[in-house]
């Protein structure tokens, strides 16, 4: 289950469909993602085609990434606990 949101937009598209917050040509692959998400009980849940999930390195170590385009700046990272999902776009 989704805990936490730092992207306004995001939260606002999750819960009410509200678009203003995000590109519209994303919902599409957002909705996707954020369904699995909510419904994912480990990292591995979120291993799917084209969602290239990978960890991150550095201080983020302990984010994972998953990439919304083919560009490397439309990722969403999050951090998979036993407690809460918290989403950065």
């Amino acid at each position: 289950m989704i805990k936490s949101f730092k992207h306004k937009g995001l939260r606002d598209f999750f819960l009410s469909g509200i678009i203003k917050g995000i590109n519209p040509e994303h919902s599409l692959k957002l909705t996707r993602i954020l369904t699995h998400l909510n419904d994912a009980s480990q990292v591995k849940d979120m291993n799917l085609p084209g969602f290239r999930l990978h960890s991150l390195k550095g201080n983020m170590k302990d984010l994972w990434s998953i990439t919304v385009l083919s560009s490397k700046w439309k990722c969403i990272y999050f951090r998979l606990s036993r407690l809460s999902l918290k989403l950065k776009l």
